[in-house]
């Protein structure tokens, strides 16, 4: 294949992947239905469509079955009456418990699972709209060949799955003791900083890459949303920004397309305070993914000197 028709195949790519999420957000807007909006579908749309993720499309049936089932574990425990950072705690444990028993890191799952209790809904109809999304998004996987020629197992280290609630938990205890539990949970942060745990390399300039970019995504949505009032044109512009962000930085990291999205769902008191939270819960979380695998590395090589 040469770059000409690579570039157009991109570029298309691009567009469908674009315009899938901006009538995700039309359909919201012309069905008064703000729970139709789910921010990690547009990471999952460039992801799967256009960069072609293995470890998120080798296993089509996981791209649906996946997110729709942590949908109701998050669903189901946002009912309970009981803490909210009981809530979050629990909700983690079985997302982990669930991917481990279906042998998979989808690390969009983890989204799925954890927003029914950032936006507080219990309504049944989220579980719905994440089934229909998830799987529109598994049949163009199919219709276009996207996961042809790739192994139906991947490499998965589910020891990192311990590790990635260890941090989880600590930044949730930091978000408890401040007083701020409510913003906890911040999605795209937590779908990162599983996979950054899943590779086999990680340094210091990739955890600076991945925090400013999710900082600098999440502000540019913020001040997008408060800026255009309407939604349709907002997403639009959200996401050639986000497209132009990722080209800067050089970097290919799905959670920036979601990050913007959130300013739509989440209360807009909040919507104020997630740059600066975001900030914060990059620098905590990256910075101990960092510190985690330099410990990790050195263990290694003193395995492999003996």
């Amino acid at each position: 294949m040469n770059a000409t028709v690579s570039n157009k195949i991109t570029i298309l790519s691009y567009t469908v992947a674009i315009s899938f999420v901006v009538l995700m957000i039309a359909a919201s807007v012309l069905l008064h239905n703000q729970e139709l909006i789910l921010p990690e579908v547009a990471a999952m749309a460039v992801a799967m469509w256009v960069y072609r993720e293995p470890g998120w499309i080798r296993r089509s049936s996981t791209i649906f079955i996946a997110p729709t089932v942590t949908a109701v574990i998050g669903l189901v425990l946002n009912q309970l009456q009981i803490a909210y950072i009981v809530k979050v705690i629990l909700t983690l444990m079985l997302i982990m418990l669930f991917l481990r028993t279906i042998r998979s890191n989808l690390a969009p799952s983890i989204a799925t699972g954890i927003l029914p209790l950032a936006i507080d809904t219990d309504e049944w109809s989220f579980v719905v709209i994440v089934f229909i999304f998830t799987i529109t998004l598994m049949i163009g996987v199919l219709i276009f060949g996207l996961n042809k020629g790739l192994a139906k197992k991947g490499s998965i280290q589910y020891r990192y799955m311990l590790v990635f609630l260890a941090l989880s938990f600590c930044w949730i205890g930091v978000c408890w003791v401040s007083g701020y539990q409510q913003i906890a949970v911040i999605p795209p942060i937590y779908v990162v900083v599983f996979e950054s745990l899943q590779k086999p390399k990680y340094n210091g300039q990739m955890a600076l890459k991945q925090g400013l970019a999710l900082t600098l995504s999440v502000t540019i949505g913020a001040l997008v949303f408060f800026r255009i009032e309407l939604w349709v044109f907002a997403a639009l512009v959200d996401m050639i920004l986000m497209l132009a962000l990722s080209h800067v930085f050089r970097v290919r990291i799905p959670a920036i397309y979601a990050f913007p999205l959130l300013t739509f769902v989440f209360p807009e008191e909040q919507v104020m305070r997630l740059p600066l939270v975001t900030l914060a819960a990059c620098l905590f979380m990256f910075t101990s993914v960092l510190l985690y695998k330099k410990v990790e590395l050195k263990r290694t090589s003193k395995g492999e000197s003996i």
